[in-house]
């Protein structure tokens, strides 16, 4: 029997005038086209912390402060388990969003959220977060 790969993700979640950044996958990405909050995979060696500063700033070319953990889900995959963690993070000073390695990217209200589709560990962690009313 084989196990399977625990990939640890992290994601942040940042809020401007109410509404939360999401960011779009590429068409030829795993999960193709899906929504979810920018982040990405944390590297050997690296602290979520890092990771998330590391990741917002090769895929927009922002810079972040980043917060408390606000979440985290464990969640399997057919052929691996994601350990995601949410952080909450701040912009630091007024940035322009570049899509550098995004494909596209919205500032949604969280009412809005169910309008964009999102891969289902994203999913399970926005349903935490409204639940418990860390998105309002």
């Amino acid at each position: 029997m084989t196990t399977k790969p625990t990939i640890l993700v992290v994601a942040a979640q940042i809020e401007k005038d109410g509404k939360y950044l999401i960011t779009q996958r590429g068409p030829h990405a795993s999960l193709p086209l899906l929504w979810e909050f920018p982040g990405g995979r944390v590297e050997d060696g690296e602290t979520d912390e890092d990771a998330i500063a590391r990741e917002l700033k090769e895929e927009m070319d922002i810079d972040v402060a980043v917060e408390e953990e606000v979440v985290s889900v464990f969640h399997e995959y057919e052929d691996y388990f994601i350990d995601f963690r949410v952080y909450r993070c701040r912009l630091l000073d007024e940035q322009e969003i570049s899509r550098l390695k995004v494909f596209n990217f919205a500032w949604v209200m969280p009412d809005e959220l169910d309008n964009y589709e999102f891969p289902s560990a994203d999913q399970a962690s926005i349903d935490i977060l409204l639940k418990t009313n860390n998105l309002n």
